[in-house]
């Protein structure tokens, strides 16, 4: 059970003024219903606020994303209420911290082949090594 406007704001839609960085997380990580409405008379003394009661189901699994990634750009597109979202890309500070992101993720990406290709050639020399040791043991025998 949650306040009445925290509830709507879980189970927004895109395009409904209640839509925000909240509904998108929430809905990337579960599945969110809106089930009934409490009414402040229900309970005594009666809050000062409307009440609802929501399901949220996680969802499994859980995507393979970056949640770190994801929550910057989710952020990136909900920084100025009423703007669109070409309007929010073509901020000079946005698309310089863009460009920067994209050169470390280049960076780093490149860094992964480098490494991966030293292991295979690590792993093929280990494996070379081992088959020329049990040449050598079963000459022995």
């Amino acid at each position: 059970m949650f306040q009445r406007e925290f509830a709507m704001r879980l189970v927004a839609k895109p395009g409904s003024e209640l839509y925000c960085r909240l509904s998108v997380n929430v809905q990337l990580l579960a599945r969110v219903d809106h089930l009934i409405k409490v009414s402040r008379n229900s309970f005594k003394p009666p809050p000062k606020v409307e009440s609802s009661v929501v399901r949220i189901e996680p969802k499994y699994p859980p995507p393979a994303i970056n949640f770190t990634e994801w929550d910057g750009l989710v952020r990136l597109c909900f920084m100025r209420k009423n703007k669109t979202l070409s309007a929010i890309f073509r901020i000079k500070h946005v698309i310089n911290m863009l460009h920067e992101n994209f050169k470390i993720f280049h960076k780093h990406e490149k860094m992964k082949s480098e490494t991966s290709k030293l292991a295979d050639e690590e792993s093929k020399e280990q494996k070379v090594d081992l088959t020329s040791m049990m040449v050598g043991m079963n000459d022995d025998i």
